[in-house]
């Protein structure tokens, strides 16, 4: 008989689990049979011994039986998804979701909220005034129909990983790849998507601090999805400093609209997009290779089709389509100012992390997941790193509610930005592929 110790003792030891004992420990866990302080040692014990790369997706799978699991069988094509590990300024969903719908794929997203310092895309959404609550039904149908539906994931999903991870956040074991990993595909494969593009960020404002923990995760999770049949593969970009300009729901959405509307395709967030969204069309095999995917990608955006398959996906959930073609529609704050260099110089870095700190004290996001955020609220960044600044020169635009929290905000952004007296490269925008 398989007990509760038993796991934790092998766990401990070093001692490679079995599929039934990790079945039996995660069943346990789900049915509030494993005590929390024995799934908290067990945490810890995989946080400091490891676990193998077939007992984590054995992990994998329990937890995805441990809760329902999305039938996207009725849906024509392969379904595809995205998932980005967390970032700032990272707005990627809004933007390669209706191109590779538009593209004729079928895009089927569940999506979660921001906590902390990381935005969520449902938050975004929600600023535009789209329901992210849809039915099963509503879901699958709306894919069917339009290739695209963005919605807010179940609770019945994965149960066992909300009890894990609500320890892990208490317990110190965050920072474990084989939690990381069978966390984060746990939750997507329960999703149903047949084929999974990651987009892994390391980095001041990540999970993940250096390149090489990062394609340590990768790996892993490009590993368990294909362990369990899917198509899986992952990009690994830099977030020591904001993928897009704009940190704050409105203001992301804003940008994403300019983007698809193509005022907006030479930047950071537009390059990664559309790699991303190209890599996509070819996971759904609707294209044969990333280079032509890439440049059908550039030809929807340039044609309209992309603005267009957004606003349809708006209009499709309740939202306001005119904001596609007219973003200052959005919520806007009340108060705006300047942030301004105190001296010259090449900008070094811009570190995501403070400045999504920034945008959190200003109302952007959340400590709890229950905390209200206010959609108008952000900041708009004027320079990305290796740009030359003089003393003076605006660096960022805060939108805030009022004069206080903009000025709380503008010392955070003073405190992300360094300046160096040498010129400076900045990051590539995709460091390497994995998978």
């Amino acid at each position: 008989m398989i007990t509760p110790v038993e796991v934790i003792t092998k766990t401990r030891d070093q001692v490679p689990l079995s599929e039934e004992e990790i079945r039996f420990f995660i069943k346990g866990i789900a049915e509030e049979k494993v005590e929390l302080h024995q799934a908290a040692a067990w945490l810890m014990a995989v946080r400091l011994q490891g676990l193998g790369q077939q007992e984590t997706v054995w992990l994998t799978q329990a937890m995805i039986d441990s809760g329902e699991v999305v039938d996207l069988s009725s849906i024509e094509g392969i379904p595809v998804d995205k998932h980005s590990t967390g970032g700032v300024g990272d707005t990627t969903t809004l933007i390669l979701a209706p191109i590779v719908a538009a593209a004729g794929g079928k895009v089927a997203k569940m999506s979660g909220r921001g906590l902390g310092h990381t935005g969520g895309t449902l938050d975004k959404m929600e600023a535009a005034g789209l329901k992210v609550d849809l039915s099963s039904e509503q879901f699958l149908k709306q894919v069917n129909d339009i290739g695209v539906a963005v919605i807010s994931q179940t609770a019945k999903l994965v149960p066992a990983d909300g009890v894990l991870y609500s320890l892990r956040d208490v317990t110190a074991t965050i920072d474990s790849v084989p939690l990381i990993a069978s966390s984060v595909m746990s939750k997507k494969l329960a999703c149903g998507a047949q084929a999974i593009l990651l987009d892994v960020k390391y980095g001041d404002g990540a999970f993940m601090t250096d390149q090489e923990s990062a394609r340590e995760l990768a790996r892993l999770m490009v590993q368990i999805g294909k362990g369990l049949g899917r198509k899986v593969k992952a990009a690994l970009s830099s977030m020591d400093q904001p993928l897009g300009s704009a940190i704050g729901n409105a203001l992301e959405f804003a940008q994403a609209c300019r983007v698809l509307n193509g005022t907006e395709t030479d930047t950071a967030l537009a390059r990664v997009s559309f790699q991303l969204a190209a890599e996509l069309l070819v996971l759904a095999e609707l294209e044969n290779s990333p280079a032509l995917a890439l440049q059908r990608v550039q030809e929807i955006v340039s044609s309209g089709q992309a603005a267009e398959k957004l606003e349809e996906l708006i209009r499709a959930q309740g939202g306001r389509p005119e904001v596609v073609s007219h973003p200052e529609k959005l919520p806007q704050a009340a108060f705006i100012k300047e942030v301004k260099a105190n001296e010259s110089g090449y900008l070094r870095s811009l570190a995501a992390r403070e400045l999504g700190v920034a945008g959190l004290k200003l109302g952007a996001g959340r400590l709890r997941k229950s905390d209200p955020i206010d959609p108008a609220v952000g900041l708009v960044l004027q320079h990305r790193v290796g740009d030359r600044v003089e003393q003076g020169d605006v660096l960022a635009l805060i939108h805030a509610k009022d004069e206080s929290s903009a000025r709380e905000a503008s010392e955070a952004v003073l405190k992300a930005v360094t300046l160096s007296t040498d010129p400076v490269e900045p990051p590539p925008d995709i460091a390497e592929w994995v998978g």
